[in-house]
Order: structure tokens, then sequence, then C-alpha cells
């Protein structure tokens, strides 16, 4: 406990008010779940009324199952037939299908399929209590005022109706990861049931039979307008080709390859052979040439071979040249006959090189034929090229036409492939879809699950009044134990005090004898005379105890009894502590310092004449003025507030006042001053230099945390010698639910005996 010269506040002023915590803590769930249980049960117990009310109003629909094989087969014929339309059945095509099935174009099917609109059990209202239809009428507030004829529905209308019935109990659930689709329909009758389910599944077939005639339909309508625009421009391009042939003299000489390039490639050819023959030419001439310059007589050319008169012009100088060396060798080379074999043989010599020559004539002849005619096919090469080159460019602007024609050619081609296999498909009916479970009537009812409704109901409930309750929680910013008290204000807790019932005597109740004496008072002022070992007695001997501890060395101390609000108990725990002191043997002095609202006296001294004011106005003597319980010995000054006092603040601040207490400590161990509450009034901030300890009284669950705070905070010297506080009012059958493991109030029952009194 802090000592009255040490004004620094233990409030921590952000240290949060509410119940929340930086853990969880268990203790204070379980408390929580102690306190709001009732509101909990209740709810789950009028939800589960409301589940079994339902349970019992409502009508049992029946569902019937059918299952849809989205087929996946592999038929080649099936798959050239149908070309177009072919669906791809993957994962998003499958729950496309799921859709179609929930679609309105199906549940308009059925509904002219099976003529619900004048089926009288499908279009009977439905009589649920509970169900959408019968709340959808009841806030249909139009429908209250307006004329029958208005409010009955056109044949339109009533299709229309009838189609969101039957979209609205359609389910459709794709099986695992199948093709297989599960489709279900809920109805109030299972003949009905079953017919609609059956109806659904035929209904799909036929729309997706129907939507791929449609699509091959329109696909024919669209290829034959495309394969006339084809066709025509095809023809256009083709003449485009041969016009540009035509005009560019790209003449064709067969397979594809034009007449300049193949004059070109034959040209080409002939220089290459012309070249050839020139080449040897050339070389026949030059081998003559070189004989007839080297004179050489045995030389052999092909000509001479081939010709008679070289050949008798050789066999002779042979002959004379064999005769000449015989004369030569008997007769010698100087005889007649050896001089005239060798005259003939230069004869024989000179004609056969004129042979020669004229042979190499011949020669020069044919090279000088074989080189202008290389020449020639030179200068055509040369032309040819020129053309063929022209002819090149030419055709760059030519094979893109072709190119273009052959395109369109292509795509005339193919688009009449497919239009041709469209036109058979609409006369092949094929289906990507098959039933392969049939409808059967349902033999019992889907819903309501009647336990499962009460359950769900009840755990609503539950749920509700858990929310309830925490919102309860959330909101109870009050005093509760003193744990709370040492947690949110750093002050010692000395105790509850339950609350008493006044309701027993008249507190104007005197004895005649004595009209010095105090009044009997109510069973609240008389609490701790009747019940000494009580609790309520406990707390406020343990306010004695603080207050001898914190002021001990003063002989005789003044106490203030304080509150933050009016009406919180704070008159009641005054006159019940000075008893108690005064029934231990202490000369105890009760003042009820509120002059402007004196419960204390209205309590137990209302028949006084003066008091308080009249001692420090007056300044009359103390022993005139006190009233005194016969039976504790308790001395009362009250205060007779005959007119509003404005200046309260001022007396109780006043020389008077200190002159007043000087007097009483003079004759009293223990002083009790009933102080006014600090919310609305300063008084007793006045008083406080002349307190010696404070006790704080607080209401139990009804004064707000904040509000305590925020005016201890704005008195810190009064906060400095407060003892204690007091929790009053308190209901023993709802603190017990606030006790948490651990604290001193979850011991009650242990230490209950010490408060019995028999």
């Amino acid at each position: 406990m802090l000592s009255p010269d040490k004004l620094t506040p233990r409030i921590d002023p952000s240290r949060d008010t509410g119940n929340e915590a930086d853990f969880i803590d268990f203790d204070k769930l379980i408390a929580i779940a102690r306190r709001q249980w009732r509101m909990v049960a209740a709810c789950g117990f009028a939800f589960a009324i409301l589940g079994i009310v339902y349970v019992l109003t409502s009508v049992p629909v029946y569902t019937a199952d059918t299952s849809v094989l989205i087929d996946r087969s592999d038929n080649q014929v099936i798959n050239q037939l149908a070309a177009f339309g072919q669906m791809d059945d993957d994962e998003g095509t499958v729950l496309s299908q799921v859709e179609l099935l929930k679609s309105d174009t199906i549940a308009y099917a059925v509904v002219d399929k099976l003529k619900l609109v004048d089926n009288p059990v499908f279009m009977a209202p439905k009589s649920s209590l509970f169900s959408v239809s019968t709340l959808k009428s009841f806030v249909n507030f139009r429908s209250w005022f307006a004329d029958d004829a208005v409010v009955a529905p056109d044949p339109e209308m009533k299709r229309r109706s009838a189609a969101e019935t039957v979209a609205g109990n359609i389910g459709v659930e794709r099986v695992g990861k199948s093709y297989v689709l599960d489709v279900s329909y809920t109805s109030q009758s299972p003949d009905l049931a079953r017919d609609i389910a059956a109806a659904i599944a035929d209904v799909y077939l036929v729309d997706k039979l129907n939507s791929k005639y449609e699509a091959t339909r329109r696909a024919g309508e669209w290829l034959q307008e495309r394969i006339e625009e084809l066709r025509q421009q095809a023809l256009d391009t083709d003449l485009a080709v041969q016009k540009f042939r035509s005009e560019h003299g790209l003449v064709e000489a067969g397979s594809g390859t034009l007449i300049s390039e193949q004059q070109l490639s034959e040209i080409n050819t002939q220089l290459i052979n012309a070249q050839a023959e020139t080449a040897k030419a050339e070389a026949k001439y030059a081998r003559v040439k070189s004989i007839i310059d080297a004179k050489q007589t045995d030389a052999i050319v092909t000509d001479v071979l081939d010709s008679s008169i070289s050949n008798d012009l050789r066999k002779k100088y042979l002959e004379a040249s064999k005769l000449e060396t015989e004369i030569e060798a008997r007769l010698g080379p100087d005889h007649v006959q050896a001089v005239r074999l060798r005259a003939e043989m230069e004869e024989y010599k000179r004609l056969m090189f004129d042979e020669l020559n004229r042979i190499a004539e011949s020669y020069q002849s044919e090279l000088q034929v074989a080189k202008s005619r290389e020449n020639s096919l030179r200068d055509s090469v040369t032309q040819a090229t020129g053309i063929a080159a022209s002819a090149g460019e030419t055709q760059v602007q030519l094979r893109e036409l072709e190119r273009t024609r052959d395109t369109y050619k292509n795509l005339y081609q193919s688009f009449l492939t497919r239009y041709q296999e469209a036109i058979q498909q609409q006369s092949f009916p094929i289906t990507a879809a098959r039933i392969i479970t049939t409808a059967e009537t349902p033999t019992k009812p889907s819903a309501p699950k009647r336990a499962l409704v009460v359950a769900f109901a009840m755990f609503l409930g539950c749920a509700v009044g858990s929310g309830i309750g925490a919102f309860r929680e959330f909101r109870d910013r009050f005093f509760r134990t003193g744990d709370d008290v040492r947690e949110v204000l750093d002050v010692e807790s000395l105790g509850v005090m339950p609350l008493v019932e006044n309701n027993v005597e008249d507190p104007t109740l005197v004895d005649p004898s004595n009209p010095r004496s105090i009044a009997r008072g109510g069973k609240t002022t008389t609490y701790v005379e009747e019940h000494p070992l009580s609790a309520f007695a406990e707390t406020l001997r343990s306010a004695k105890i603080a207050i001898d501890l914190s002021a001990a060395d003063q002989r005789c101390k003044v106490i203030g009894v304080v509150s933050s609000l009016p009406g919180e108990g704070k008159s009641t725990t005054s006159i019940n502590f000075a008893k108690l002191l005064a029934m231990q043997g202490a000369r105890c002095l009760l003042i009820d310092g509120d002059m402007r609202n004196p419960g204390a006296t209205r309590a137990i001294g209302r028949h006084a004449e003066a008091g308080l004011l009249e001692a420090i106005v007056d300044g009359r003597p103390l022993k005139d003025l006190i009233l005194l319980d016969p039976k504790t010995k308790l001395a009362f000054l009250p205060t007779v507030a005959r007119y509003r006092v404005p200046h309260s603040s001022e007396l109780l601040a006043s020389r008077g006042m200190d002159q007043l207490l000087e007097t009483a400590r003079q004759s009293f161990d223990y002083i009790i001053v009933d102080l006014p509450p600090l919310a609305p009034v300063v008084d007793a901030r006045a008083i406080n230099s002349k307190l010696d300890a404070v006790v704080f009284v607080i209401e139990w669950g009804k004064t707000s945390r904040k509000v305590v705070q925020s005016t201890l905070l704005s008195e810190p010297e009064l906060y400095a010698k407060c003892v204690g506080t007091i929790l009053t009012k308190v209901d023993p059958s709802q603190m017990k639910l606030y006790r948490t493991f651990g604290s001193s109030e979850y011991y009650y029952k242990r230490y209950s005996r010490y408060y019995t009194e028999s």
C-alpha cells in the first residue's frame, strides 16, 4: 500500500478496461460458459421447438434419380460423319452439360412435354408453413390488395412459373471424375418426381440431337454460300494466271517449263558441243602444222593414212629409199643410180608435204568453221539468257498468281468435301450421350430429414445463443470480482458486501424516551449488528485492518468513504462500518459529509434538528449535535439540509471543519466521513487533505470500470490515500459464476463455514 504522501497514480491509463486478454484464458472461457449457459440453452430450446414445428408442418418430398453418360465413343464412321459440331468432352465441357441440364431450355421443354401446366398435382401450392413460396406470398403485399382478376396469372405466366419450379427442383451432380451425370428431381408426388426425372433425361438427349442437327444445318448453309464464293474466286485467279502468261509470253513447253528456258538449255548444249569441235579441229591443225614445220616424213596423221595419194607417194618414197641404200652399199653414193634415186626421193618428199599442206589447209578450214559456229552459238546463248532472265523476273509475279489460284482451288475442294459430309450428317442421328440408369418411383421421402433438421435447428440456436452471450460478455464492463479491481485499478480489494433488501422496519423508528438516540433504521443499517459473523461484516473488518496498517501512526484516524456515482451503497457501508468499529469497543464518530444528499441522515437520523452545518457555520459544540446509538455506542453527526447548499465544498474545506475534526480527534478513535460521490461534485477533493485514509465503494455489476478509473485519475491525492475498495450490492447467486480457478472467490465454499452464525 502506498503512503499518503505518494501522489503518483497507480492506474495505467492505457490499461484495457474490457474483458480482452492477450492469450486464451481457458478459466475465463469456462467461467463465461457457466454464466451464459442459460441463454445458450434457451436459444437452443427455442430453435429446437421451431425445428420440430417445421418438421411437423412441412410436406414430405420425394427425389427420383436418373444417370446420363456423356459418350466418348471412338467410332470412326461417326467421327467422320460428325466432323462438324463434334464435342470434345473435357472437364469444361462436362461442367457445361451440368449447367445445360439446369437451364431454362430443359425446364420449358419438360413442362411442354409432360403438360405440367395442366397437372393439378404439380401446380398445387406448397402447404408447408416455412416453405419459400409461402414466405414469398406472405411478403408480397401487392397481392393482399389486388383483385382476383389481376392476381390470376395468364397462361404464359403459368408456364414460366412451372418452368421455374422445375428448374428449382432439378439437381445435377457429376459422379467423381467420370463422365456420368446424376440427374435428380424432387417433388411432393413420387410418381411425378419419377416422370419429370425421366423427362429431363429424354429432353436432354433430344436437345443434344437437335442442337447437333441445327449446327450441321447452319454449317451446310454457310458452306454452300462459301463454296459459291470460292468457286468464283478460283475461276478468277485461274483466268488471271492465263492472261498474265499471254501478256508476258510465258508459254510452257510442257511439264511446267517455259519455251525460253527450253531453248536456252538446248543452245547451251550446242555451244558446249561446238566448243568441243573447235578444240578438236584446233588440235588436228596444230598437229599437221608441227609435222610440216618439222619436215617429219615418218609422222602419221589420220587423214594421211586415209589418203591413197599420200599412201602411194610414201610407198614409192620407201621403195626408192630402200633401193638407194642397196645401190649405195654396192656401188657407192656417187653412183648415177644412187643420185637419181635420191632425186626421186626428194620429189616424193615434196609431193608428200604438198599433200600434208593440203590436209593442213582443210584442217584450218574446219577450225575456222568450228570457231564461227561457236561464236554464233555463244551469241545465241547470250540472247537467250537475257530473255530467260526477263522471264524469271516476270515469273515471280506469275508464281504469286499461281499460289493464289492453287489456294482458292484447294479451299474450294476442301469446302466442297465438308459440305457433302455436312449434308450426310443431317440425315444421320448421332448423339453424344445416353441414359444408363432410368428413373424409378422413390419409396420413401428424401426430405425433411427430421432428426437432422431438429439437430441442426438446435445447433443453430446454440450458436445464436453463444453469439448473444458473447455480446453480453463483451458489453459487461463492470466490476465483478476482486481480481477485476486489482487488475484495473491497481488497488487492493477489501471484500464484497451482499445485497440486503431494506424492507423490514421504518427508518424513522426512534426511542421516544431518548430523542438524541440514532433511529433503528432498516435492515441495511442494522445488518452488521444482526450478522456479525457474515461475509458482510468480514469485509468491514478487512477495511479496518487496512486502515490501521496504513495510518498506524495516527491516534485518531479520519476515514473517508466515497464512491464514483450516487446510489452505490456508500452510506450503508459507512453506517455499518461505523457500527462495527463501535461494536469492537472503539470510540467511533460517523459524520454525514454529503451536504447535498445526506443519505446517512435519512437512514438513521431523519429526526435530527441540527448537525454538521450548524457545527461548521454557527460553531455549536459537537456534544450538542451528535446522536448516540444506545446499543453500539456509535456517535453520529447528521447533516440537516433544510435548503440546498451550493458551497458545500467550501464548508468542508473551511476552518470550521478543521476545528470540528480537531475537537473530535480528542474524544474518538475513528472518525468515519460519508463523503459525496466523486463524479458529480468536488466535495471529496476539498476535504481530502483532512483525511487519513479513504475507502472506495463500487456497486457490483452496475458501475462502469471506465467511470471509476476516470474519477480516480482525476483525484490523484485521494487515490494515493485509498486503502482499498469494497464491492457492494453483490448478488451471491450470480457472484459464483464469476469465480475463476485460482482466485480467492473460487474457494468460497471451503471457507464459507466461517461465516455461519449457528
